[in-house]
């Protein structure tokens, strides 16, 4: 019966990790087609001949140095703002005690609940005041505060025993002092796994940036993937490729983290 059960539960599973790996196979063997193969019926699960030039093609089709270079810019940016701001919010509503903080709490996570279109216009006319629209600062300073961010770390911080804070105000350690000596390093798994999420959300930024920009030399990645969808047609091998070569920082990136996003959620509790 147990055998039986571990069948069904790693049956399930394998099923799971097929049906998210079978995307990301198909653009990848589209990315070696030719036009008429990626889009013939019945689609062919092999491509019938690799045709690795769809890979250079799409290269030179637009300025991807460029736009790799105002992803990263953008998402180094964003983190740094996310991490600063995250880790003194949640500092204040996990260990600091004033009126109204768990309330204060519950107002930040139903922002989560609106969808991002909803705020795309008045976050829109905001820049437009502030002089904004087309500038980097239009693409970085909005996302500075997040408060997936927020929650995750509050959860951590909330697991710290209180006691510590007692033992080190007795010793004449500051909130500040506190906060760099003690509680960051306890939640350095919570940090990691912020800095991953942080770094993917500005990695597949497209809306946003298409709504605040005009100029292609401020535009990131995402942005130029939709250069290969055009009104008239889309050419699915050269969208295909790009999208590969785009899409290996991320791989890299989640390889190496794994293990901290594993060990967050593993020890992020639902304390309130």
């Amino acid at each position: 019966m147990v055998k039986f059960k571990k069948f069904i539960v790693y049956s399930i599973l394998t099923l799971g990790a097929l049906t998210t790996i079978l995307p990301f196979y198909w653009m990848l063997i589209t990315a070696f087609k030719t036009p008429p193969e990626a889009i013939s019926m019945p689609p062919t699960w092999w491509p019938s001949e690799f045709h690795f030039q769809n890979f250079i093609q799409a290269w030179n089709k637009v300025p991807w140095i460029r736009y790799f270079f105002n992803t990263v810019l953008i998402a180094v940016c964003t983190l740094i703002g996310n991490l600063i701001t995250a880790t003194l919010s949640a500092y204040a509503l996990s260990m600091m005690e004033f009126k109204g903080r768990d309330k204060v709490f519950m107002l930040f996570l139903a922002t989560m609940m609106i969808p991002m279109p909803v705020y795309i216009i008045p976050g829109y006319l905001i820049l437009t005041y502030l002089g904004w629209i087309d500038t980097y600062a239009a693409l970085i300073v909005p996302w500075f505060v997040n408060v997936f961010s927020i929650f995750l770390l509050r959860q951590h911080m909330k697991s710290i025993p209180k006691v510590l804070w007692d033992s080190a105000r007795i010793d004449g350690c500051s909130r500040i002092r506190f906060l760099w000596s003690v509680v960051i390093p306890l939640v350095k798994p919570a940090l990691a796994t912020i800095t991953i999420f942080s770094i993917v959300s500005s990695w597949n930024s497209f809306l946003w940036p298409l709504v605040v920009t005009n100029s292609k030399y401020l535009r990131p990645i995402q942005v130029g993937l939709a250069y290969f969808t055009q009104e008239q047609s889309t050419d699915y091998t050269l969208l295909s490729a790009a999208a590969s070569f785009t899409i290996i920082p991320l791989i890299i990136l989640f390889l190496f983290a794994q293990k901290h996003i594993i060990n967050t959620f593993s020890r992020t509790g639902m304390k309130y």
